[in-house]
């Protein structure tokens, strides 16, 4: 029983890097930016859902209008900050994303001070268990994060693979400059694929807030950073590769919690990635790319 709580505690706080590492692999997938922004765009999502929730609207409306302002954000963020730098060096790019992150942050501390604010436990959903066979038991909240995961997953793979824009998505990523000359609006694709992977950032910041019930402004930096690892475990790009690579990273971390050596939780993450690198540079699913000389 003790081993099947954990395996759910694992999966659980897998499913929640996993939703935030498709977001990684998406904008890097398409544009070969590591946006280190995405783990700040999730706090703010947690500050509106706590907005919504303390100003006595209704709270299943905090889900939504998380969504919709991580979304108007990341958009925004791409138009000003990283659609006028698309031609320069790659380096450009992310010096810029990681200022934008401190931007948001300092924005956060600002605007709600530093200090964490609690999120109102049941407010979303209900702490209550589920019994299974056997006696076991599992929470209401696990459940209903790693079945959102799941399904984000398989609509994102649909998305991706079976649509019109997804295809668009792909062509962009191959080649942006031969999609242009083949009729594909570039911006809109790229900026539609910021807006996917912020839609599951906002997800995401309702699910994180739901497991640890606290808002700071600093709550992006970490998750984002362990997200940004299981993306990269898993073959940055690859959305399959992201969900497994949250889920190994999950669960390590509460394996390692459970063992008594919760203060090297983080630590062996990142062990875990220089490991997985040196055997396996392109990640558990990533695919070798050749360049053009």
């Amino acid at each position: 029983m003790l081993f099947f709580s954990q395996l759910i505690n694992g999966l659980q706080l897998g499913s929640i890097y996993a939703l935030v590492a498709l977001g990684y692999s998406m904008v890097y997938g398409i544009i070969t930016l590591l946006n280190f922004a995405h783990g700040d765009v999730i706090m703010v999502g947690g500050y509106i859902a706590l907005l919504v929730i303390t100003s006595g609207v209704n709270p299943a409306l905090a889900v939504l209008f998380s969504i919709v302002g991580c979304v108007i954000l990341a958009v925004v963020i791409e138009k000003m900050a990283y659609k006028p730098l698309r031609s320069a060096p790659r380096i450009s790019l992310l010096i810029t994303a990681i200022g934008v992150s401190m931007l948001l942050q300092n924005l956060a501390q600002f605007f709600f001070t530093a200090n964490a604010r609690p999120f109102p436990t049941g407010a979303i959903l209900p702490t209550s268990n589920i019994a299974l066979f056997g006696g076991l038991q599992i929470s209401v909240i696990a459940l209903v994060t790693i079945l959102v995961s799941v399904v984000s997953m398989l609509i994102l793979t649909f998305l991706v693979h079976k649509t019109k824009v997804g295809k668009a998505m792909r062509a962009v990523s191959e080649d942006g400059g031969a999609a242009q000359l083949m009729g594909i609006n570039v911006n809109n694709t790229i900026s539609f694929t910021f807006a996917v992977g912020a839609a599951l950032a906002g997800i995401g910041a309702i699910l994180y807030c739901c497991r640890y019930p606290l808002v700071s402004p600093t709550m992006g930096s970490l998750l984002g950073l362990k997200a940004f690892v299981a993306a990269v475990l898993g073959g940055i790009g690859s959305i399959p590769g992201a969900m497994a690579g949250g889920f190994a990273i999950g669960l390590a971390e509460v394996l390692v919690t459970a063992l008594g050596l919760s203060t090297w939780a983080d630590g062996v993450v990142f062990a875990v990635l220089i490991i997985v690198l040196l055997l396996k540079p392109t990640g558990f699913m990533g695919r070798s790319i050749m360049e053009k000389v």
